[in-house]
């Protein structure tokens, strides 16, 4: 199966000075991999430079068979959605928002065809808020935003989803309601998802991949199974952990 996203010796960060160097990984239609580190690790600035948003200070990134800087950003905006928690949206209703994620398909100085609402109508199905359509977003609660911002971007129709901090300032109950979206979306749509997510037994539980980042680079990549050793977790965060239970249902916890 080819790779939707393919890095290759990748060095990012700002100006000449690189966050993250040699990085190596691939991401696959079904995946969903998981990318842990440290608070100032990078991870941001890496999901920035993954998108297209910054360029990379040395190595390649492959979206697909071609350069991801040979894509246009209208092109990049169609095969690649980004989804983070909204700080600030404009008071628009929950329809309107969705619809958004359309403008990279639209044709120039024309709004939105009938096949642009429809699409947009079934992604708000697809999270289950398609009666809330008609209601501001801003009223929503944080669970309801998130899934709203999920779902303009699956109105992109995109082959790549890219989650920064995804379930950053929601309760246990809609961290296991969002994630458990998206899993379903990997698995039924075939979407390829990388996640920047500061939990890891979220990320035990839903992930196909474990990405682990400290001091610059790669420490670890490769099934939950195998990444997730009180070794690497000590290394990632520098204090002891037990793992706890067997492949069902693995789990860790700092040692005290």
């Amino acid at each position: 199966m080819t790779d939707i996203l393919r890095v290759e010796k990748l060095a990012v960060g700002y100006g000449h000075k690189a966050i993250l160097e040699q990085i190596d990984f691939s991401v696959s239609p079904g995946e969903f991999i998981s990318v842990i580190a440290p608070n100032g690790a990078g991870k941001s600035t890496f999901l920035k430079t993954v998108a297209g948003v910054l360029p990379p200070l040395a190595g390649t990134v492959y979206l697909g068979e071609k350069l991801l800087n040979t894509y246009s950003r209208r092109s990049l905006a169609q095969q690649i959605a980004i989804v983070g928690m909204e700080k600030q949206a404009p008071d628009y209703t929950v329809g309107k928002m969705v619809l958004l994620g359309r403008y990279p398909h639209m044709r120039l100085f024309h709004g939105p065809t009938d096949t642009d609402q429809g699409i947009a109508g079934k992604a708000l199905e697809t999270i289950e808020l398609y009666h809330k359509r008609l209601c501001l977003f801003n009223e929503l609660s944080q669970g309801e935003r998130q899934k709203v911002l999920i779902a303009r971007a699956l109105a992109q129709q995109p082959r790549l989803l890219l989650l920064d901090e995804p379930t950053a300032h929601l309760d246990i109950s809609n961290q296991f309601v969002v994630l458990k979206l998206i899993k379903k979306l990997v698995v039924e749509e075939k979407l390829a998802v990388l996640a920047v997510i500061h939990d890891v037994n979220l990320a035990l539980h839903f992930s196909s991949k474990l990405l682990f980042l400290k001091d610059g680079q790669v420490i670890a990549y490769g099934n939950p199974d195998e990444v997730a050793t009180t070794e690497n977790l000590k290394r990632l965060y520098g204090m002891d952990f037990t793992i706890h239970g067997d492949a069902a249902a693995t789990y860790v916890r700092p040692s005290v």
